[in-house]
C-alpha cells in the first residue's frame, strides 16, 4: 500500500479527524500572535558616543556575556560586564536622565536600577550590591514603611535626576547572578532589549576574534525527507579556523524538505569565556536562504521564544545547543529575514546545493562555514546485521511524524499495523538499517491507539492521548487530570502524553518547550487529609520544586510553565535558621525541608529591622548602611514562614 492510500484509509476512521500533509508549510495551527516590532537601531553618530561605559569607563574591560546569548528559557538581554571577580565597584549613569524604577529582590536581576534618558531609551543596571544617592534612602524608607525587603518602586521624571557619570550604585552579585558582574541593558520605550554594541561598540571592550564553529546538523522536516538516507537529525563536526573558515569535508546526501542547524560561539579579546553570535546569514548556490541579527528582543514576551529558536528537545536530552537556521512554527520573533520557505531547504534528486553560512559578531568579525548537500532519492534500502535479535519495538514523535523503530532479523521486513478501534492501517517499512526497520506515519491523519508487529506477542499502546493545536485555548480532561492550554502555551501542535503512577502525574515531558502558562487540575486517587499544607510539586531528578495550587473540594489547581512529572506533597515542617555571624551585622543561614521560604521578619526590642535575603546561598543578613532600624542588641525575634504556611519563631538575645 502506498503512502497516499494509507492516509486515505486512516482518514476514514471516525476518531481520527485531522487532515494529513507531508508539506511542513501546509500546517494551519501556528499561533498568530502579533509581533512586537523592535524598532530599527539608530546608527547615527549622535548615539555612537551617547552612552558612557558604566563600569571603569575609559579603562580596558571584559564581558562575561554578550547580547542575545542563548540561555535557559530566554535570550540574554544585555551585556554582562566583569568586575574583577569582586563587588562594590562604582556603577556610573551612562547618560543624563532620571531614575525611573528600582527593585530589590533575591531573584532575577536582584537589586536593579532603571535610568530613563531624554532620547526615550532606558538603561538597566542589574545584580547591584547597593544603591547610591538620595534614591537609596528613599528605597530604605519605603522598605520600612512596607516592612519588606522585596520591593519595587517607580518614580516621576523630576524626582531623582542624574547626570552622565554620576555614581548611582555599587556592583554586586545579587539575584540570579552566578558570579560578580554588572548586567547592563539598553531598552526602548516599548521595553525591547536592544544590543548596546550595535552603535559601534565601546573602546573599553576590544574584539578582533571571529566566531568559532563547533558543529552543524541537517534535519528532515517532512515525512519524505532523508539525511544520509535516514529520517533523523545528522550531526557533523566541521574543521577549520575562526576567521579563515570551516567546512564539512564530505558531501551530505539528502532529500526533501530539510533544515540546517548550527552550534557556534564567539570570544572577545583576552577572554576565554564563550559568548553568543550577533548575526548569521545562509546562502545556497549564491542565493539568500536565511538570516538573523540580534539587535533587539521584546521583553518579556519574546525572550522565551528562544526555546523555539533553538532545538530545545536536543538541548534537554543531549545538553548541546543548536540554533535552527529556519523560522519554525510558533516562532514570531522579528529578528529574521527569509523568503517564503522561511529558511527551509527543499532538496531535489540529482541537484547540488552549495551552502555557505556566515557567522558574525557585533564588531564585524566574520567566519564562513561551507557545506555541500547532494540530492539523493528516498528509496527503500536495507542493511543486515548478523546479530540475532528478538523483535522489539520503540517509537518517538518528531514534529508531526511518528517514527517507529523495530529490531528484527527477518529477511524481508514485514508491515507495521496501526490500530484504532476496529480499524487497521498497514505501514510499509521506509528503510532497514542494521536489522532495525524504520516506519513513518504522519500523525495529522489521526492518532492510533495501538501498534502491532509480527513476532511481538502484545500490541503496544500509543501513549499520545490527544492532538492539542496551538493558537487557541484548548481543554483536555480525563479521570486523572484537567489541563487548560492558553493560546500560546505551545509553539506548535502538541501530541499530549499523560499518565499516573506511584502517586505521580505525568503531563508531557520536560523536553517539550512551553511558552505561556497552562492551568492544571490534579484529581487525587485518594483523599488528601491535610489540604492546608498540601500542594503540587514539580519533580525533576528526584528533586521537588514548589508549584503551589488552590484546593476546590478534592481537586488541586495550579498554573505552570513546565511539562513533566507532578506530585501532591504535604509539608508540615517549618523553616529553620541559625545565626552564623555577628561581625559587622547579623547573618543567618536558612533552610527548609520542602516548600521553600516564603517570608521572614526580624524584630529587635519589638521594632522591625530590615533583613536582606539571598536565595542562592540561603542567607538572611542585616545591612550596614541601615540608618532606620534599631541597634543590633537586646531581645530579638526572627519569624520565618514557608510556602506551605508553616511558621517558626526563633527568640534571640543579641
Amino acid at each position: 500500500m502506498n503512502h497516499l492510500a494509507a492516509k486515505l484509509l486512516l482518514l476514514a476512521l471516525p476518531a481520527l479527524p485531522l487532515s494529513c500533509s507531508a508539506d511542513p508549510d501546509a500546517k494551519t495551527d501556528k499561533p498568530q500572535a502579533a509581533k512586537s516590532a523592535v524598532a530599527p537601531p539608530d546608527t547615527s553618530s549622535a548615539l555612537k558616543d551617547y552612552f558612557l561605559f558604566p563600569i571603569q569607563p575609559g579603562k580596558p574591560n571584559l564581558l562575561a556575556a554578550s547580547m542575545g546569548e542563548l540561555r535557559p528559557n530566554h535570550f540574554h538581554g544585555g551585556l554582562d560586564i566583569k568586575t574583577n571577580g569582586g563587588v562594590d565597584l562604582p556603577v556610573y549613569a551612562a547618560a543624563d536622565g532620571y531614575i525611573s524604577r528600582m527593585k530589590q529582590s533575591s531573584f532575577g536581576y536582584g537589586n536593579v536600577l532603571y535610568i530613563t534618558h531624554p532620547n526615550g531609551l532606558t538603561t538597566v543596571y542589574g545584580h547591584l550590591n547597593h544603591f547610591r544617592g538620595p534614591v537609596a534612602q528613599e528605597m530604605l524608607r519605603r522598605q520600612y514603611e512596607k516592612r519588606s525587603y522585596e520591593l519595587e518602586l517607580f518614580f516621576e521624571p523630576n524626582q531623582f535626576p542624574v547626570k552622565r557619570g554620576d555614581i548611582v550604585a555599587l556592583s554586586g552579585n545579587t539575584g540570579g547572578s552566578a558570579g560578580p558582574h554588572l548586567h547592563w541593558e539598553v531598552r526602548d520605550a516599548k521595553d525591547n532589549q536592544l544590543n548596546p554594541l550595535q552603535w559601534g561598540g565601546f573602546s573599553e571592550i576590544q574584539d578582533h576574534v571571529a566566531p568559532t564553529v563547533v558543529g552543524m546538523a541537517v534535519e528532515p522536516l517532512s515525512i519524505d525527507a532523508r539525511v544520509q538516507g535516514r529520517f533523523e537529525k545528522r550531526l557533523f563536526t566541521p574543521v577549520g579556523k575562526a576567521g579563515t573558515g570551516f567546512s564539512v569535508a564530505d558531501t551530505i546526501p539528502a532529500y526533501g524538505t530539510v533544515g540546517l542547524l548550527l552550534q557556534a560561539f564567539d570570544r572577545f579579546d583576552n577572554a576565554w569565556n564563550k559568548n553568543g553570535l550577533y548575526k548569521v546569514d545562509v546562502q545556497v548556490n549564491g542565493q539568500p536562504l536565511y538570516g538573523h541579527v540580534i539587535n533587539g528582543i521584546g521583553f518579556p514576551d519574546e525572550t522565551r521564544v528562544v526555546n523555539q529558536h533553538i532545538d530545545y528537545e536536543y538541548l534537554m536530552s543531549a545538553r548541546r545547543t543548536f540554533e535552527k537556521l529556519w523560522v519554525d512554527d510558533g516562532n514570531d520573533l522579528p529578528i529574521y529575514h527569509t523568503g517564503p520557505s522561511k529558511g527551509k531547504l527543499r532538496v531535489e534528486p540529482g541537484k547540488i546545493y552549495d551552502v555557505e553560512m556566515r557567522l558574525q559578531d557585533a564588531y564585524g568579525n566574520t567566519t564562513p562555514l561551507h557545506v555541500v548537500l547532494r540530492g539523493v532519492p528516498a528509496d527503500y534500502w536495507q542493511t543486515r546485521s548478523a546479530t540475532v535479535r528478538k523483535p522489539t519495538l520503540r517509537y518517538d514523535v518528531l514534529r508531526n511524524i511518528l517514527r517507529v523503530t523495530v529490531d528484527d532479523t527477518t529477511r524481508q521486513a514485514p508491515n507495521l499495523t496501526l490500530l484504532r478501534g476496529d480499524r487497521q492501517l498497514q505501514l510499509k517499512p521506509s528503510y532497514t538499517d542494521q536489522s532495525r526497520t524504520v516506519y513513518l506515519y504522519d500523525l495529522r491523519a489521526g492518532l492510533p491507539e495501538y501498534l502491532r508487529f509480527p513476532g511481538i506477542a502484545n500490541d503496544q499502546r500509543f501513549d499520545r492521548v490527544a492532538a492539542i493545536p496551538a493558537g487557541e485555548e484548548q481543554l483536555f480532561a480525563n479521570n486523572l487530570v484537567n489541563v487548560i492550554f492558553a493560546p500560546r502555551t505551545n509553539y506548535d501542535t502538541l501530541y499530549l502524553q499523560t499518565g499516573f503512577k506511584d502517586k505521580t502525574w505525568t503531563i508531557q515531558n520536560p523536553r517539550t518547550p512551553i511558552q505561556h502558562a497552562m492551568r492544571v487540575t490534579l484529581k487525587p486517587a485518594e483523599p488528601v487529609t491535610d489540604k492546608a499544607h498540601a500542594a503540587a510539586y514539580l519533580i525533576r531528578g528526584g528533586t521537588a520544586s514548589w508549584a503551589g495550587g488552590q484546593w476546590d473540594g478534592e481537586l488541586l489547581s495550579f498554573n505552570t510553565r513546565n511539562y513533566g512529572q507532578f506530585r501532591i506533597l504535604t509539608d508540615t515542617i517549618p523553616p529553620s535558621a541559625r545565626l552564623i555571624s555577628r561581625a559587622g551585622g547579623l547573618v543567618f543561614k536558612v533552610s527548609d525541608n520542602l516548600s521553600g521560604l516564603a517570608s521572614y521578619q526580624l524584630e529587635i526590642g519589638g521594632r522591625f529591622r530590615l533583613l536582606r535575603y539571598e536565595n542562592k546561598n540561603a542567607t538572611l543578613f542585616t545591612e550596614r548602611g541601615d540608618t532606620l532600624g534599631p541597634a543590633l542588641r537586646g531581645p530579638a525575634r526572627l519569624r520565618l514562614t514557608d510556602q506551605a504556611g508553616n511558621e517558626r519563631v526563633i527568640n534571640l538575645q543579641l
